[in-house]
């Protein structure tokens, strides 16, 4: 593979201090995932240090996952040990063959990709029919959204619906963390935060990331470095309409549903 950004330095990955949110949003969309993958042929791209590797492998017939940054993965490999292989690869050249798979994940990741369109374009190569992509991803139409570093394009309800649709899928759409839900804090501060954003003042590293978020949601806890059942309790997304730009949630889940 070519050189490429360091991709570690913008993944939280696990033994990293989070919030309990992020925790809470990284547990829900794996049980999300869980209720496709049962019994499947699943592959996970973009896995990062698999938290939620150990439990999909224990709902799918088959699991596989990888990741495009080698020193992530051994993270991994060093957590699940000889429990589950893990393939370092491009998602933009999913390394199996044609009508293979059943589910194929994509979770913080899309947005990475220089082109999704060579990803989804893999996806529908794999897919037996009647196979999904599961998409999760930062809601990019919020006001006071912040972009990665190293990011290409960030995809909405709209722009995901449009990529998929030009390859064959039909998508169905649904939201997690409700901004209403909120904090008083992190309501309060979504202005301030906004103001940073378009001034390019909020930091880039981990650890000025980690100061930020103490000052808004207060102590930190450690990134798992395995989700299991029952962490947090199970909360289904909210469905949200496929034609138009949310602006409720600060995660959007997508669907892809393969027809043809």
């Amino acid at each position: 593979m070519n050189a490429s950004p360091d991709f570690a330095s913008v993944t939280e990955i696990a033994g990293d201090e989070v919030t309990r949110e992020q925790v809470e949003r990284l547990c829900r969309r794996y049980y999300w995932a869980g209720g496709y993958c049962r019994g499947k042929d699943v592959l996970e791209a973009a896995c990062g240090s698999g938290q939620g590797a150990g439990y999909l492998k224990s709902l799918a017939r088959t699991f596989r996952a990888g990741d495009y940054s080698g020193e992530i993965l051994r993270i991994a490999r060093a957590y699940y040990g000889n429990r589950i292989g893990f393939f370092r690869f491009d998602a933009q050249e999913i390394p199996f063959g044609g009508r293979t798979l059943d589910v194929v994940i994509l979770f913080e990741a899309i947005y990475y990709l220089p082109s999704a369109d060579r990803f989804v374009a893999e996806c529908r190569r794999v897919l037996r029919r009647g196979g999904r992509v599961l998409i999760v991803t930062a809601n990019k139409d919020l006001y006071d959204f912040n972009p990665s570093p190293f990011c290409h394009v960030y995809y909405g309800v709209k722009e995901l619906g449009e990529l998929f649709r030009r390859h064959g899928f039909e998508t169905e759409f649904f939201g997690d963390t409700a901004v209403d839900s909120l904090s008083w804090r992190q309501r309060i501060l979504r202005p301030a935060k906004k103001v940073l954003v378009h001034s390019a003042l909020v930091p880039k590293s981990m650890e000025g990331k980690k100061f930020l978020k103490r000052i808004v949601f207060g102590s930190l806890l450690p990134m798992p470095a395995e989700i299991q059942e029952g962490m947090v309790p199970h909360s289904e997304p909210a469905r949200i309409a496929a034609h138009c730009s949310d602006v409720r949630h600060k995660v959007i889940y997508c669907v892809a549903s393969l027809t043809g």
